[in-house]
């Protein structure tokens, strides 16, 4: 009888140890997953980035970066950037606020938002509250209203679609003044 009391006291107790160490580890563990929700913050952001021929691609600046590994967002304040072809600037963005979604494929501009292209014989300038990017694909849209700035004319569109590879953009209601070239 006192082997079994025995037996009984020592099953007990390695139940009692067990469950400590297995719940012990799983609180661990579900502390260590909350860890990885958090938020990263950054100020005064620069960056460069290159292609794979070591070729400047981007340039862009930021008062301050906040960014959402589990979500895989991002926002930046006061965002300045320049993208770049063949070694030479091919547009500017800027932002007073940027919100990044989807590990950034779809990228929100609002705010006092300027966007430039380059062109030969001047620059096409897009003012908005509003501007939504795609960087993969190199398209940008709103249905904000637009102010539109090129050397020839000024108008003003109640939206705006854009793929910057070829150079196509639709405009939508469009008021304004044109004045060709002599």
């Amino acid at each position: 009888m006192d082997t079994k009391v025995l037996y009984v006291t020592a099953i007990i107790l390695a139940a009692i140890s067990g469950g400590y160490y297995y719940f012990s580890g799983s609180s661990q563990k579900l502390q260590v997953d909350n860890a990885s929700s958090m938020t990263s913050t950054a100020n005064n952001i620069n960056l460069t980035q290159t292609n794979e021929k070591g070729e400047l691609t981007v340039r862009a600046e930021a008062d301050r970066l906040e960014q959402n590994l589990q979500n895989k967002t991002s926002k930046l304040e006061n965002m300045n950037a320049s993208m770049y072809k063949q070694g030479q600037v091919e547009s500017t963005y800027y932002a007073k606020l940027v919100n990044g979604y989807d590990d950034n494929s779809k990228v929100v501009l609002s705010q006092g938002v300027v966007a430039t292209k380059i062109l030969q014989d001047g620059q096409l300038e897009f003012k908005t509250e509003t501007l939504t990017g795609f960087p993969k694909t190199q398209e940008i849209e709103t249905d904000k209203t637009v102010e539109v700035t090129t050397p020839q004319a000024e108008f003003i569109s109640q939206g705006l679609k854009a793929n910057l590879n070829d150079g196509q953009y639709e405009f939508f209601n469009i008021r304004g003044k044109y004045e060709p070239n002599s």
